[in-house]
C-alpha cells in the first residue's frame, strides 16, 4: 500500500514541476524586451497632417547591453535594402535617410531611452508612403513592430452643374466632380429637403452624375453632391429649376422687357455724350476767336510811312552820287572837286 501511494504521488509532483516551470518560463519571457504600443498597424493618413508612430517598450533586468534603437523604411521590393532612416546607439542620434524624406522627421521625445521610442512626421506627403520597422535591442532582449502608412490626398472643391433643358416631361443631369483626391472616390446626392429621390432617378457613384429622364415640378428644388474618400469629403449645391411653358413666357417677356430697357439706357447716354461733344466744341470755337483778336497787330500810319520813303529816296540819291563821282575820277586819273551836300562840286 505505501509503495502504491508513493507511486501514486510522482506523476502529481512530476505535474507540479512542469506547471511551475512554464510559470517561470513565462515570466521569463514577459520580463524580456518589450514593444508595448498597440493600435492599427496599417494608417491612412491625409496629405499635409501630422502623425506619430507609436514605439513605446519595456526592458528585463536581464537585458543587460547597450539599447539600439532602429526605424527603418522597408523596401517594397525584396530584392533591394532597406532604408534606414534614424537610429539611436550610445546615447546619441544619428540621422541616416535621404535628406528630402527626413524633413521633419524625428523621434516623438528627445530622450529615446526613457521607453519610448515613437517616430514622429510633422507633415506628412505621398513620398512617406510604405512599412516602417521599429527595432528595439538591448542584449539579450530584443522586439519589433511594423507600421504601414498610406499618405493619401483629400478631394479636391466639388464642381457642381445641370446639363440638358430644365422643361417639365424632358431628361435632364445633374453633375459633381472632385478633380484632385485620391482613388476610390465615391460620390452620392441628396435632396435638401429631406425628400428621397424617386428610384426611377439613377446615380452614378464612381461618376457623380444623376440622370432624371422625366422631369417635374415635384423633382424641382435644392440638390446636394458628397465626395468621400479614406481621408475626407467634399460637397456642392445645385438648385433643379422646373420650367413649364407659362413660366417660359413669363421668362420671354422679362428678356424683352430687359432689353429694351438696356437699349433706352444705351441712347440716353448716347445723346448726353452727343450733348456734351457739342457744348465743347462750341467753347472751343469761342476761345479760338478771342485769341484771334489778341493776335492780330494794328495797322501803320500814313504820314509815318511817307516820311520813310522820302529819307531813303534822298539817302538813295546821295549814295548814287557819290559813286558816280568816284568813277568818273577814277577813269580820268585826276582829282575832282569834293563834293559839298549843301553847295554842289567845287569849282
Amino acid at each position: 500500500m505505501i509503495l502504491s501511494s508513493s507511486r501514486r504521488s510522482a506523476p502529481s509532483r512530476v505535474l507540479l514541476l512542469l506547471c511551475a516551470g512554464s510559470v517561470l518560463f513565462s515570466a521569463d519571457m514577459t520580463l524580456a524586451m518589450t514593444i508595448t504600443s498597440t493600435g492599427p498597424q496599417t494608417l491612412q493618413l491625409p496629405q499635409g497632417e501630422q502623425t506619430t508612430l507609436g514605439c513605446t517598450y519595456t526592458s528585463a533586468p536581464e537585458d543587460t547591453g547597450d539599447l539600439d534603437i532602429e526605424w527603418t523604411l522597408v523596401s517594397p521590393d525584396t530584392t533591394q535594402k532597406d532604408e534606414v532612416l534614424l537610429s539611436y546607439s550610445g546615447g546619441k542620434k544619428y540621422y541616416l535617410g535621404n535628406p528630402a524624406l527626413m524633413k521633419g522627421v524625428d523621434f516623438a521625445v528627445s530622450d529615446p531611452s526613457q521607453g519610448n521610442a515613437s517616430l514622429m512626421i510633422t507633415k506628412l506627403t505621398s513620398a512617406h508612403t510604405g512599412t516602417y520597422l521599429c527595432k528595439i535591442k538591448k542584449a539579450p532582449g530584443l522586439d519589433t513592430r511594423k507600421i504601414t502608412l498610406q499618405i493619401l490626398e483629400r478631394p479636391s472643391v466639388l464642381k457642381c452643374w445641370v446639363e440638358g433643358n430644365e422643361d417639365v416631361g424632358t431628361s435632364v443631369s445633374l453633375h459633381c466632380r472632385a478633380d484632385q483626391g485620391s482613388p476610390p472616390l465615391q460620390y452620392t446626392w441628396g435632396r435638401e429637403n429631406g425628400a428621397p429621390i424617386p428610384p426611377s432617378i439613377t446615380q452614378d457613384a464612381f461618376l457623380g452624375g444623376l440622370h432624371i429622364s422625366n422631369h417635374s415640378v415635384a423633382l424641382a428644388g435644392v440638390y446636394t453632391c458628397e465626395v468621400y474618400n479614406a481621408v475626407g469629403k467634399e460637397s456642392c449645391r445645385i438648385k433643379l429649376q422646373a420650367i413649364t411653358a407659362a413660366s417660359r413666357a413669363g421668362v420671354i417677356v422679362g428678356i424683352v422687357c430687359g432689353c429694351l430697357l438696356l437699349i433706352a439706357i444705351i441712347l440716353i447716354i448716347l445723346l448726353l455724350l452727343l450733348f456734351r461733344c457739342r457744348q465743347q466744341r462750341q467753347r472751343y470755337e469761342k476761345e479760338f476767336a478771342n485769341e484771334i483778336r489778341e493776335d492780330v497787330a494794328p495797322p501803320e500810319s500814313r504820314p509815318t510811312s511817307r516820311v520813310a520813303s522820302l529819307n531813303s529816296r534822298r539817302a538813295y540819291s546821295h549814295v548814287t552820287q557819290t559813286e558816280q563821282h568816284r568813277a568818273a575820277s577814277s577813269i580820268t586819273g585826276n582829282t575832282l572837286p569834293k563834293y559839298d551836300e549843301k553847295y554842289g562840286y567845287i569849282v
